[in-house]
Order: C-alpha cells, then sequence, then structure tokens
C-alpha cells in the first residue's frame, strides 16, 4: 500500500499585520481543513514525505507496519513526487488526501500537518510554513531524506519494515499503533 498527501505548494508568507497592528493568526489555526484553498491545504504538505514509504498491513491484525522503501515516484533528494500530476496514472493505490479521506486513514505518521491540524494542534518549528524555509524539515531530521530505499532497490518489503516513519521526529512519543 502508498498512499501520499498533496505534495506542497509555495509556502505563503509570514501572516500579516491587521489594522489594528496585530498579527493575523496562520490560516492553519484559523480553518478548517474544508476551509482551506487549494493553495492553504497544498501548502500544509512540510516535505517529509513519509506518506510517500510503503506500508505494509497485517491481515490478521490490521495493525500497519511502515517501511523505509520509497514509491518509486519519490525523488529521494528533494522528497517530492516526480510526476505529482499524473500519479494516479502511474501508482493507482497513490491516495489523494482530502479532509473526508483524512478520517479514514490510520497510517500518517503523527508529524503530518494534515493529522496536526485535523486533531486540532498546531504545527512543530521545522514546518516551513512556521520556519520560512522549505530546507528546515530535513536539516531538524524528519524527511526521509538519506533513510529511505529507492523501490527498484528494495527486494521485499518485509525486509524493509521500520519503526521510524510511524513514530514522532526524534523519537518522542510512541509508535502509532
Amino acid at each position: 500500500m502508498t498512499g501520499r498527501p498533496a505534495a506542497g505548494g509555495g509556502a505563503p508568507g509570514p501572516p500579516g499585520p491587521d489594522r489594528r497592528g496585530a498579527a493575523d493568526p496562520p490560516f492553519w489555526r484559523r480553518k478548517r481543513l474544508e476551509q482551506m484553498t487549494r493553495a492553504e491545504w497544498e501548502s500544509l504538505c512540510d516535505g517529509c514525505a513519509r506518506c510517500c514509504l510503503h506500508k505494509l498491513r497485517d491481515e490478521e491484525t490490521g495493525r500497519v507496519h511502515h517501511t523505509n522503501v520509497a514509491c518509486r515516484l519519490l525523488d529521494l533528494d528533494a522528497c517530492r513526487c516526480s510526476d505529482y500530476a499524473h500519479r494516479k496514472d502511474r501508482v493507482p493505490d497513490c491516495v489523494r488526501l482530502t479532509p473526508a479521506r483524512l478520517a479514514r486513514i490510520d497510517w500518517l505518521p503523527p508529524s503530518c500537518a494534515y493529522r496536526l491540524v485535523r486533531e486540532g494542534k498546531d504545527l512543530p518549528a521545522w514546518h516551513p510554513l512556521v520556519s520560512g524555509d522549505p530546507e528546515s524539515v530535513h536539516r531538524a531530521g524528519v524527511s526521509v531524506r538519506g533513510r529511505a530505499v529507492a523501490e527498484r532497490e528494495a527486494g521485499r518489503l518485509e525486509d524493509h519494515v521500520v519503526r521510524w516513519p510511524g513514530m514522532w521526529p526524534g523519537g518522542k512519543g510512541r509508535a502509532k499503533p
């Protein structure tokens, strides 16, 4: 099973002051996912690409096992889909993330901005919308850069089961059940 949320678009600048000089809260604090524009939705993706790693589901328990094997369309250096516009044609089981689908997906990493916003939580300091720098997610060690294996080189997925994609980055928190 492979899934990936919408890839990030260009991040808007920091929130501007209102007429009273107070800063407006950023859109992810003001809006529900369903209220976001397409550009806002796309910019929520932090570019970690953890969702673009293959997952295995145990047929008996239903438990999700994460692997370090990347989808064949994932650019391992950029941590972005190499053919985002046509990904569903090329990878039929690619998941197009929507607010409605988000409620049914149990394999997104706990640090995923879509998941955090849905749960009423704020974005971490390393998120590009907070830091203003798309490289901050990589410098913080959150992304799959340098940790993932290309699908064509992996062999059996069962040989690549790892815990880190389902855990809060930096070892804080616990793996998803």
